[in-house]
Order: structure tokens, then sequence, then C-alpha cells
């Protein structure tokens, strides 16, 4: 089982190029992996960019050698089911098991552009599982039709396939759809909780999982940390305050379609609104026991995201000290 550190590449605030430069220096100091970010659109107008990812993927892929994966990206609305399972077939092709599609229910911030619909929490479940389905099938390389509550496919194949499909991971943060992931899907991902909360996600796909045969001992268990770091505490915070304001919004953010509210949200954000949501400090002692804590609770692979624009200083600093002092078991 894989077991690392990756480095977030978030669109949402950096142009391609600077994440592919990046990219490569987090490879040089020793991080596993990296994490993508699929948006349509910034969270705030502040944070400035927004490219397409799965043009970008095809240039990481010879930038660096590491694994990749998207977190996350919603199928049924920007991309209809078929056409990203012929995206994420045609990247593994390419890069041979160095690719796992990150799928997740999705954000009106993103996802209304198209002008349909946007549905409640519990149709966006369902249309995320139907995607699930009709992706697997295609990546069976066989002819698929398809008639659905939500999408219809017609006589569609995949001719361009990898030896092996890449696998499917769910980012969740209720039981509903975590026991649902583990007995789907090859992995869950989330984000920093409280342990009680932590324990019951993981909890509730290991039960799916094992209802269905699988081991969850096997499957990937990944985690995405917002941290700021700077050299004072107090340009820490203010990376945070300035930089990803978003996170430190304690609420339900999947209906708020434009960065122009979230801007006028932001306002309202103080420092210790990033309590448990963004981890801000100036000691890398501090970033080692937090890592260490969730590789303890049984995360294996776990992505980091400084949401500072001092990327490469972010990267030396993690690189010298604190993936060289990280435990596994």
């Amino acid at each position: 089982m894989k077991q690392f550190i990756g480095y977030a590449a978030m669109f949402e605030q950096f142009a391609p190029n600077e994440l592919l430069t990046w990219c490569e220096e987090a490879e040089a100091a020793g991080f596993g992996a990296i994490m993508t970010s699929d948006h349509f659109n910034p969270w705030t107008p502040h944070q400035g960019q927004s490219a397409f990812v799965w043009t970008w993927m095809g240039a990481l892929g010879r930038a660096v050698s590491l694994p990749f994966i998207t977190g996350v990206t919603p199928p049924g609305y920007r991309y209809h089911p078929a056409v990203l399972a012929q995206a994420a077939a045609t990247t593994q092709a390419m890069y041979p098991g160095r690719f796992t599609l990150g799928l997740g229910a999705g954000e009106a911030l993103n996802e209304h552009i198209v002008g349909g619909y946007w549905p409640e929490a519990p149709e966006r479940v369902e249309r995320l599982f139907e995607s699930i389905e009709i992706i697997r099938k295609l990546f069976t390389g066989k002819p698929v039709k398809h008639t659905g509550k939500y999408y219809r496919l017609e006589t569609a194949r995949l001719w361009t396939m990898p030896q092996t499909p890449p696998p499917i991971v769910v980012a969740t943060s209720g039981p509903y759809v975590s026991k649902k992931t583990g007995a789907m899907c090859d992995g869950i991902m989330t984000v920093g909780a409280a342990d009680e909360k932590v324990r019951m996600l993981l909890d509730r796909f290991a039960d799916g999982a094992r209802e269905s045969g699988k081991n969850p001992e096997q499957m990937s268990k990944i985690l995405q940390l917002h941290l700021s770091w700077a050299r004072t505490v107090e340009e820490a915070t203010d990376n945070a305050l300035r930089e990803w304001p978003n996170g430190g919004m304690n609420f339900a953010k999947a209906d708020i379609r434009d960065p122009e509210v979230f801007e006028a949200l932001a306002r309202l954000v103080r420092p210790e609104h990033f309590a448990g949501r963004v981890h801000i400090s100036n000691d890398p002692g501090f970033f080692v026991t937090l890592l260490q804590h969730f590789i303890d609770l049984g995360f294996n692979e776990i992505y980091v995201h400084n949401v500072g624009r001092n990327q490469s200083a972010f990267i030396r600093m993690f690189g010298q000290e604190v993936l060289t002092q990280l435990r596994w078991s």
C-alpha cells in the first residue's frame, strides 16, 4: 500500500505554468504525489485563476514522475460521465499506473455554468453514484448502453484504453457516502476534521468495503489538509485571510454560485474561524505533529495545500524539516 505526503496544486490560485514548476520542486523535495483541483471559478476574485486541469495533467505527466490525482472532479454537470471516462482512460493510458480519478458531488460555484437545474444534496449524491456506474461500465472497454434516472448512454465505447483502468476515489464528509464509497470505489478522500468524525468516516468506508468483499486495509484513505506556513505567525495568518478566506467559512458552501459572493462573505472571516480548518503556524514541528497524528489515524495519502503564495519556500521547508521526520507504520 502506498504511503506518502503529496503536494496539492491549487488551480484557483495559481497559473498553470507556475504550478508545473512547483510540482517539479515538490518532487525534488521528496513529496510523493500531486493532487490537482478541478475548478471553473476561483473561490474569490482575488485568487484570480482557474485553468483547465485536464490539459495541464498531460503536461504534468511529462514534467514529473510522480503519481497524481484529481481532487475533485464532479461528474454529470460540466462533464458528462462518458466524456469524463474518456478523459480519465486517456490520462491513465498516457501515464500507466500514475493517475487516480477523484470524484465528488460538486458545487454550484463550478457546475452552475452549464445553466441546468442545480439539485439538492440527496440528488447530487444519486447523480454521483449513477455517474460512477457509467464510468465503471465504460472502463471495461466494451460497448455500453445506459438508461438511468439521470443519464442516458447510447452505444458508447472507449477505444483508447489503459491496460488497467484508473482507480476511482470519492470525496466525502458524510456516513452514507462513505459506506457507499467503500462498496463501489477504490478509496475514500476527505478533509481534516475532529478525530471522532474522521474515525466514523473511515469505519463506514471499511464497512462498505467488507460488505462488498474487499479489504479496506488495501484501499486508499486520502486526506487533504489546508495549511498556512510563513516565517511568522502573523504573516501566515494574513496569508490565510487574504488568499484562502473560504477556508474559514464554517458553513455549507455547495449552493453558492459566484466568486463575488464568497468575496463578500470573506469580510466576515476572522483568524479564529480557521481553527481546525486551515492549520496556521511558522513552526515546522507543528506540522510534523499534525501530519503524524493523521497518519496514526489511518490515512496512507495526505496532500498538503499551503494557502500562501510563498510556494517555493514552503516546499523547501517541508522537504527539509517535515517530510524527513514522519513515521509510517
